[in-house]
């Protein structure tokens, strides 16, 4: 499989670009600091890590937004990343709000994606609600390889005002992570989502990351075709042409919503 990590001045290189970024985009809205949502997976947790070197602690603010759905242990990591870092932090129940929608709506019981998109979107308004009252931007914590595919819930955890980790792949999210001092095991553990009863990222995707990443980077992103990633990374065909699928399908998640082209 391809290593896509960063030799070490490359590393060093991207993370001063992604602290001066998160700089930037403060700046540039005139606010006084962040909100993001904290999950206990890497990619909240790296984002956490690089917003407070960037601002210091007192201008980041952590959600943990847990549902019925939620592992208590992933939501005692997202409070520990809180902790560790010495960052202001509020705990809000999700699912008091997704069962009023589930009430108005009864329809939509018992249909997973529906529900599981559902709480994405409420963690996004929570976001936005305490992110507007006190004046800061919503940081985003996707990566490169879940865009890719569309691995995030249009108008949920892809409501933010920026993503500074947006262009790095899994792989390099983790060696960053290290890099940060971010805790081995939160680095390793299996990521999910949490949109629902034991769901796993790598379960729902039916690929895991590395392999993702490594056909991202030679097809997707690269000039390499099916055959040939298949061949150099020793995979199924179909397995490339389901990532290509994956992305091609997503497209829309990032764009613009489209309107009609204005007459002449």
């Amino acid at each position: 499989m391809i290593d896509l990590r960063f030799s070490e001045a490359e590393l060093e290189a991207r993370r001063d670009h992604v602290v001066q970024f998160v700089r930037d985009q403060v700046e540039a809205a005139g606010v006084d600091g962040v909100v993001l949502g904290l999950s206990g997976g890497i990619d909240s947790t790296t984002v956490a890590y690089l917003a407070v070197e960037a601002l210091g602690a007192e201008r980041v603010h952590g959600l943990v937004l847990p549902a019925r759905v939620s592992s208590d242990d992933n939501m005692s990591d997202a409070e520990r990343v809180a902790r560790d870092l010495e960052m202001s932090y509020d705990v809000i129940e999700v699912e008091p709000v997704v069962e009023a929608l589930l009430a108005a709506y009864p329809e939509a019981e018992g249909d997973h994606l529906a529900v599981g998109n559902a709480r994405a979107r409420v963690r996004a308004v929570f976001n936005y609600l305490v992110a507007n009252h006190d004046g800061r931007l919503v940081l985003g914590t996707g990566n490169r390889s879940e865009a890719a595919v569309g691995y995030f819930t249009k108008y949920g955890d892809g409501a933010v005002d920026c993503h500074p980790i947006g262009n790095l792949y899994k792989q390099q999210v983790r060696q960053l992570a290290r890099a940060l001092g971010a805790p081995e095991e939160l680095v390793t553990k299996t990521p999910t989502a949490e949109l629902w009863a034991d769901q796993t990222d790598e379960d729902e995707l039916g690929i895991d990351y590395d392999t993702l990443d490594a056909i991202l980077v030679s097809h997707v992103d690269g000039p390499l075709s099916v055959a040939a990633t298949a061949r150099r990374l020793e995979v199924d065909p179909k397995t490339v042409e389901m990532v290509r699928g994956l992305y091609e399908a997503s497209a829309h998640k990032r764009r613009a919503p489209p309107a009609p082209e204005p007459l002449e």
